[in-house]
C-alpha cells in the first residue's frame, strides 16, 4: 500500500491497562489498537493524516509477570490551578509521602509486535501535503529512529524500541495456533461528544499470531 507501513516494536516490559480494573492494575495479553496508534504518532504526527491500525503481529510468546509498582493516588485539582492563575493562592504541589501507594500491577515482559498501518488526508492538511510526501517522511524517521516523543509500551516506564519491518514473510509466535480469543479489549476512547469521552472495544481474536482489525466490529 502506498501509505501502507509496516513497523516491528519491540520491549523489556509492557503494560495495557484494562480500564475495568480501576486500582490493580491488569494488562491485555497484546497491545492495543490505540496503543499502536500513540506509538506511530510518536513517530510522525501532523494534523492533516489520521492513522489507521491495520493487523497486529505477535512476534513473541505471552508472558505475564507479577510486579509491586509506587504510584501516586491524588492529582493537582484543576479548579486550584485556575484559582491560582487568577491570583488566589492556591497550593499547587502533591505530597509524594502522603500521596503515594504500593499497587500490584501484572504486566507482559519481553514483548515484541509488528504493527501493520496505514494513514488516511484529513481536512487539516495543508495545500502542499500529499500522500508522497508524507510517506517519504514517515520512511526517513523510521530508518533514522527519530521521534518526536519517547514511545512507550502503554506506560511511559515502559519504552519502546521501533524500527521498519522489512520482513516479506512474518513468522509469529502463533503461528500454529488457528485461533485465540482474547475477549473484548479496548479499541480506543471516542471524543466525538466532548465534554462525554466514552470508551469504544472490540472482539480481539487473533489468528496464527495475527490480529486483523480491518473488518472487526467497534462497539461502545
Amino acid at each position: 500500500m502506498a501509505r501502507g507501513v509496516r513497523v516491528k516494536v519491540w520491549g523489556d516490559y509492557a503494560l495495557f491497562s484494562r480500564p475495568e480494573l480501576k486500582t490493580e492494575r491488569y494488562s491485555y495479553d497484546v497491545i492495543t489498537p490505540s496503543a499502536a496508534i500513540g506509538i506511530l504518532e510518536s513517530v510522525y504526527w501532523h494534523p492533516g493524516l489520521r492513522w489507521i491500525v491495520d493487523r497486529i503481529y505477535v512476534i513473541k510468546p505471552i508472558q505475564f509477570i507479577s510486579i509491586k509498582r509506587n504510584e501516586v493516588k491524588s492529582k493537582i485539582s484543576a479548579a486550584n490551578v485556575l484559582s491560582a492563575y487568577n491570583g488566589k493562592k492556591k497550593d499547587l504541589y502533591i505530597s509524594s509521602k502522603a500521596d503515594i501507594v504500593q499497587r500490584s500491577s501484572v504486566i507482559l515482559k519481553d514483548v515484541e509486535y509488528i504493527i501493520e498501518a496505514h494513514f488516511e488526508m484529513t481536512e487539516n492538511a495543508n495545500a502542499s501535503d500529499n500522500p508522497g510526501k508524507f510517506k517519504d517522511i514517515i520512511m526517513r524517521r523510521l530508518q533514522r529512529g527519530e521521534c518526536f516523543q519517547a514511545p512507550y509500551l502503554g506506560c511511559r516506564e515502559f519504552p519502546a524500541h521501533f524500527s521498519i519491518c522489512g520482513e516479506e514473510k512474518i513468522v509469529t509466535a502463533y503461528d500454529n495456533v488457528e485461533e485465540r480469543d482474547m475477549g473484548l479489549m479496548l479499541w480506543g476512547m471516542d471524543y466525538t461528544k466532548l465534554p462525554d469521552i466514552q470508551p469504544r472495544f472490540f472482539r480481539a481474536v487473533m489468528h496464527r499470531g495475527v490480529i486483523d482489525l480491518t473488518n472487526c466490529e467497534v462497539i461502545q
